[in-house]
């Protein structure tokens, strides 16, 4: 079971994942920017996969070549380990 984070261990965690940011104490949140609605949309397909094979779904935002991502962890009410975890697998996908 996850356990929420404080937020001096979220500021921590951010330093990890490039151009993630706060979204208040209860997730974390980057937009990214594409050529075109197609390279957007084959980033937002990897990330899907990697987030169901980790049983771990973002909220995610789609306009034309944006694509923006809030994580958090409805389990605990807020941010947890495993937000980074997804986080760190979207950087390889971006």
């Amino acid at each position: 079971m996850a356990t929420k984070m404080t937020p001096a261990e979220i500021s921590t965690a951010l330093q990890t994942v490039a151009g993630w940011e706060a979204d208040g104490e209860s997730a974390i949140a980057k937009a990214f920017k594409f050529e075109d609605h197609i390279e957007a949309m084959g980033f937002v397909n990897r990330v899907a996969l990697a987030a169901e094979k980790m049983d771990h779904h973002p909220e995610l935002t789609i306009v034309y070549n944006n694509v923006s991502i809030r994580l958090n962890t409805h389990d605990v009410g807020g941010v947890s380990a495993k937000d980074f975890e997804l986080a760190a697998a979207i950087e390889r996908y971006a």
